[in-house]
């Protein structure tokens, strides 16, 4: 059996996840300062990617970054090339998993007490420190919540995956590009094997976010 498409999409969630966990939370911290109205509209923006189709976004994604279109064929000059190639999924993946990401960093800072951010300045803290030290711990739960979410999402990405990398064997297929296609040529018990092992591990993953949310309702109730 050729282990090659879960390698390559645990590979893509992986690298595609520490993307969005970095970017989600940049952006979520800094909108949920903004005014309202800002924020409804850049709510808008990075969350369009959650509601519209997969296929949709990756339709989009060949329009910026086609070969045909001038920044697929800039990036090109620089040997960089993102469609029919792995490492393209990787773009596919982190911007359909990224509202995920946002979104949840974002609830978690806002229900965050802020008087402990003053609390740490008058006592001389840098931002910096408030920030890592103090502001993450305390929403670790939800940042926790939103990664791993970010990560099923990646790593079950199917729709805009397949119109950016399309399907080569060894090269760029991944886990649920190769469900399709055992099942487009009647191979029912290969795509079987593929679907049972994409069961386990979601099923690890939910286990995973059953427990932190068990863990942080234990938490609360000895608080």
């Amino acid at each position: 059996m050729d282990w090659y498409p879960l390698w390559n999409s645990l590979r893509i969630a992986g690298i595609s996840c520490i993307i969005v966990f970095f970017t989600g939370i940049l952006f979520a911290y800094y909108i949920a300062r903004l005014p309202r109205m800002l924020k409804a509209v850049l709510d808008v923006i990075l969350t369009l990617p959650l509601v519209l189709p997969p296929t949709v976004c990756g339709w989009l994604l060949l329009l910026v970054f086609g070969l045909k279109h001038p920044v697929g064929r800039f990036l090109q000059e620089f040997g960089i090339q993102l469609v029919m190639t792995w490492y393209g999924g990787i773009l596919a993946s982190a911007v359909v998993a990224f509202p995920l990401m946002y979104r949840t960093a974002r609830g978690a800072f806002e229900s965050f007490d802020e008087t402990l951010e003053w609390s740490g300045k008058t006592l001389g803290l840098s931002n910096t420190f408030i920030f890592w030290r103090i502001r993450m711990p305390a929403c670790r739960q939800g940042i926790l919540a939103g990664t791993v979410l970010a990560f099923a999402r990646a790593l079950g990405e199917y729709g805009a995956t397949s119109m950016l990398i399309g399907y080569i064997p060894g090269k760029t297929a991944t886990v649920s590009t190769t469900v399709y296609q055992l099942w487009r040529t009647n191979d029912e018990a290969g795509a079987m094997k593929w679907v049972l092992i994409n069961l386990a591990i979601s099923a690890v993953i939910l286990s995973i976010i059953n427990f932190s949310e068990g863990k942080n309702r234990q938490a609360r109730r000895g608080v």
